[in-house]
């Protein structure tokens, strides 16, 4: 991945967090900015870039999905005694969104970008509707639950790299 191709990629996750709320939307905004690059290669019909940068958003939303099931979850699960509820959805929406980044990704392994961009627009709306119920419900519920394990928890998150 180069620098110049990449600058969502390329941003900092440094940064001190106060919030799973607010680590989390920072990690959707992001996402969608890696996606919004590649479709605009793709649009542009420009294939080795497009590929280099789908694959690129691919892996931070397989990342991003990962950390919220191996980190976050479970410790609102663990805390609260609720496995099924909020995060039973998100997890099978979870599951939804992985099939289309299959999808996705053997669409940009055959440089087929009408199919790259026709099944981004599927995933666009996936993301939209997700995120606006982490980050209205769920994300609130484990900031208030979990007050004391915040920290330790972006902590955790941050420590989960990309492929």
């Amino acid at each position: 991945m180069s620098d110049e191709s990449n600058t969502a990629a390329a941003k900092s996750d440094d940064n001190h967090y106060t919030s799973i709320l607010d680590y989390m939307t920072h990690d959707h905004q992001r996402c969608d900015e890696l996606y919004a690059e590649g479709e605009a290669a793709a649009l542009e019909g420009n294939v080795e870039k497009a590929t280099e940068l789908m694959n690129v958003f691919i892996l931070n939303m397989v990342r991003h999905l990962d950390l919220e099931e191996k980190i976050i979850f479970p410790a609102f699960t663990e805390a609260t005694g609720m496995s099924g509820g909020p995060v039973q959805v998100m997890i099978m929406e979870h599951d939804q969104m992985r099939d289309v980044l299959t999808q996705m990704k053997a669409a940009v392994d055959a440089s087929d970008l009408d199919t790259v961009t026709g099944i981004g627009e599927t995933m666009l709306i996936l993301m939209q509707q997700h995120n606006m119920k982490e980050e209205g419900i769920l994300y609130p519920m484990i900031d208030s639950h979990l007050p004391d394990r915040i920290e330790d928890l972006i902590r955790q998150a941050q420590s989960i790299k990309t492929a």
